[in-house]
């Protein structure tokens, strides 16, 4: 979808642009970082989403005569700053970390370098975009998780926020692991595959259950799925369904199975089970709705539900039980004349200190398992040899990890070059795939909900000692 999103800014990007116009400073060579603190729900990872939205953006990125009018309008912006923006040129240079990779705090999922202008004005987008999608990813990959390889599809577009908040959270669900979506747009637009079965108002629109379902494996006889608990799902609903799968079966067709949305699931799926089981239908599948998420799932599960699949909706599209994800967006580092100056932001809220300078950031993993071990923020230009190298854990000074046979990867790739872009998103379903081995690389303690095993993200020496003694300067 192409639309000019260029003014979908928080208004102090514009006055701020405007005051570094009016300075002499509007060209100024900065560096900004894009974070993000906290993982959502306690857990011990993120995922990255929401690039290919942020590159679209930036591509499109313009003032057209209507917007100038408009902020010429509000009676502060200078004439000067507004001939800049009709002629308005994105230069920036963009690093960022692809989508689908797992994420931790405080280490930059997307680094820009540019004019000040330029490189302050794109805060918002970006973060609307990277903040959404990522909340929503790791959301599906944590109730993926729980589902333990049963498939998972997206059903929540009605309880999103607005319309955009339903497409880009199905493409966030996907790329989180769900196997699709309902939100036949997202399909359309962005290749995650629509799914879907009937509604209770298809069963009510007949004169009997019985009557309905005949209906339905009339339209859809090779995957006819049928809700089961519009009236009464043991004595009613799973019953006429039986009935409907012999006439299928004896016509040639095999049935696809029944879904339950509502009442006690562990209970309704064993006896649906043995009900299916006895009735000659084995391969009969039982998809399971409402209001789910990673909990509950988990809890069904253990309980001994017998389940194949599930339909997930609010509490994954609005990832209800934390519905922020937090990113941030600092400055680093700025030209000095001679130079990057690496930039701080103190606080007295020690977790909103920022991490100063133009920096790199690499993943190792073990050699002999392919597992991701730490992370390690450097200075730009830093290059890791191969040697031995010790990793602290920066919540924990006390603990440290001497990493000796690893493989080591750059994780930030650059996708604009003065404005040009050099990235070729990949399909929904490349990254998709791409998450799901990126998420093999994590160890399960790491994975687990509840108390996860801290991944380790450290900075190098060269890094550490350049904040240790900017924070020195500042309390002197």
């Amino acid at each position: 979808m192409k639309r000019n999103l260029t003014m979908l800014t928080d208004f102090y990007e514009l006055t701020m642009g405007n005051g570094y116009f009016e300075n002499g400073i509007g060209d100024r060579e900065c560096v900004f970082d894009l974070y993000f603190r906290r993982i959502p729900d306690g857990g011990g990872f993120a995922v990255m989403c929401g690039l290919e939205q942020v590159i679209e953006y930036l591509k499109e990125l313009r003032f057209d005569e209507s917007d100038i009018e408009f902020l010429r309008s509000k009676g502060i912006f200078s004439e000067g700053f507004l001939d800049y923006l009709a002629h308005f040129e994105f230069k920036c240079d963009v690093w960022a970390i692809p989508e689908g990779t797992p994420i931790f705090p405080n280490e930059p999922l997307i680094i820009v370098k540019g004019p000040a202008i330029q490189a302050q004005f794109v805060e918002t987008m970006l973060l609307l975009c990277i903040n959404h999608q990522s909340l929503i990813a790791t959301k599906a990959a944590r109730i993926c998780k729980a589902a333990d390889g049963r498939p998972v599809m997206e059903f929540g577009s009605r309880r999103a926020q607005g319309g955009d908040g339903a497409m880009y959270g199905a493409r966030a669900s996907y790329i989180g692991g769900c196997s699709g979506t309902a939100c036949t747009i997202s399909d359309k637009l962005m290749g995650t595959p629509a799914l879907g079965t009937m509604a209770h108002s298809w069963v009510q629109m007949f004169d009997t259950e019985l009557d309905a379902f005949r209906a339905y494996a009339k339209c859809y006889p090779d995957s006819c799925m049928l809700l089961v608990d519009t009236y009464n799902v043991l004595h009613s609903g799973i019953p006429n369904a039986i009935t409907v799968f012999k006439e299928l079966a004896a016509a040639g067709h095999e049935p696809a199975g029944i879904r339950i949305d509502s009442g006690d699931i562990t209970y309704l799926s064993k006896r649906a089970r043995a009900m299916l089981d006895e009735a000659g239908f084995p391969k009969a599948k039982i998809c399971i709705s409402n209001s789910l998420d990673e909990y509950i799932i988990e809890d069904i599960l253990r309980q001994g539900a017998c389940i194949d699949s599930f339909g997930v909706g609010e509490r994954l599209i609005t990832s209800r039980s934390e519905p922020v994800f937090g990113g941030v967006y600092k400055l680093v580092a700025a030209d000095s004349g001679k130079g990057l100056v690496p930039k701080i932001k103190l606080s007295e809220n020690v977790a909103k200190i920022t991490t100063p300078g133009f920096k790199d950031l690499y993943r190792f993993y073990d050699s002999a398992t392919g597992k991701a071990m730490a992370d390690l923020l450097t200075v730009k230009g830093e290059e890791i040899d191969g040697s031995p190298y010790t990793i602290f854990d920066p919540e924990h000074p006390y603990k440290k990890k001497t990493l000796t046979d690893y493989a080591v990867r750059r994780l930030l790739v650059q996708v604009f070059d003065k404005g040009k872009c050099l990235y070729e998103s990949p399909s929904a379903g490349e990254i998709r795939a791409y998450c799901s081995e990126q998420l093999a690389t994590l160890w399960d303690e790491v994975k687990r909900f509840e108390n996860p095993h801290s991944y380790y993200v450290d900075m190098s020496k060269q890094l550490w000692d350049i904040k240790q003694a900017m924070l020195n300067d500042a309390s002197e």
